[in-house]
């Protein structure tokens, strides 16, 4: 299908951006060669569980390109399948936060009165208490594994996107053809899909990508806490975990997994940014 003007203006507004900035480009290289790795893991000869006593502690070699670890497992076997499990958790705990968040935004902003008081109250209360105190707390009644820190992730971040998209909705439904639809007898399901989705797309997606970001840190602080992924399974936030006894002998146990959180959070930060340029072309215009 051939794009129209718009998307092909979007794309040049993208790529524009682009050429002035190199972090951008380094960003989506970064994040383009961590995803393929996660997706080929199983199909690469790498062996995340295989022990070898006799190469513990091993510092990064040509053999062992990250080292290995306590017990002689090859490093980067274990950060590259580490990396499956973060992503996921980060991408599958975003869907959820979105989800809830864009519903309870939309609801409130679109129907308002009694039903935004309510909604507002529940995310006031959710808001007070410190999130990751919160989100620790709860963990620790749930059953320790990927599903439950999916769960406590996505269920207990999605208050800041109800009230940005709440905002965004607000707006929204004072312009004219809004108005106009509401006046003709247009169901609410059709408002939200054709009208309201479609205005508050920009919000979504910084939100979608700052929520992938907060997830992978919030996991990796859980597991580094000792209460989110668990053996066999491995994240990068596990893998800081088990550096701890090994910082004075194998220091890169923790640099590794730790300089890749930093990168990956800072990468998806600024994919968003290039997304909402090319969904929305006034930041272009804006920054010019």
């Amino acid at each position: 299908m051939a794009m129209n003007d718009s998307q092909k203006k979007r794309l040049e507004n993208v790529w524009e951006a682009l050429k002035h900035d190199k972090i951008a480009i380094f960003s989506i290289a970064f994040l383009a060669i961590i995803l393929l790795l996660s997706l080929l893991a199983p199909v690469l000869p790498l062996e995340p569980n295989k022990t070898d006593v006799s190469h513990m502690l091993e510092a990064p070699s040509s053999v062992h390109i990250f080292g290995t670890d306590e017990v002689g497992r090859d490093y980067l076997a274990r950060v590259i399948y580490g990396g499956r499990i973060s992503l996921l958790v980060g991408v599958l705990a975003m869907l959820m936060s979105i989800t809830i968040g864009v519903t309870v935004g939309i609801l409130a902003g679109y129907l308002g009165g009694i039903v935004d008081s309510i909604l507002m109250r529940i995310v006031d209360v959710l808001q007070s208490i410190p999130w990751l105190i919160l989100v620790t707390v709860v963990s620790i009644f749930f059953k320790q594994g990927l599903v439950s820190i999916v769960i406590v992730i996505g269920f207990f971040s999605w208050m800041e996107i109800a009230r940005l998209v709440r905002a965004e909705v607000m707006s929204v439904k004072e312009r004219e053809y809004v108005l106009y639809a509401d006046f003709t007898g247009v169901s609410l399901l059709k408002m939200v899909i054709r009208h309201l989705i479609p205005s508050v797309l920009p919000t979504i997606i910084i939100a979608a990508t700052t929520s992938i970001s907060n997830a992978i840190m919030t996991e990796s602080s859980l597991s580094f806490l000792g209460i989110g992924i668990q053996e066999p399974l491995s994240s990068w936030g596990k893998l800081l975990q088990s550096a701890q006894s090994n910082l004075q002998n194998a220091v890169y146990m923790a640099i590794i997994p730790g300089l890749l959180i930093m990168l990956t959070i800072f990468a998806f930060n600024k994919l968003g940014n290039l997304l909402r340029i090319y969904v929305d072309p006034r930041v272009m215009d804006e920054s010019k």
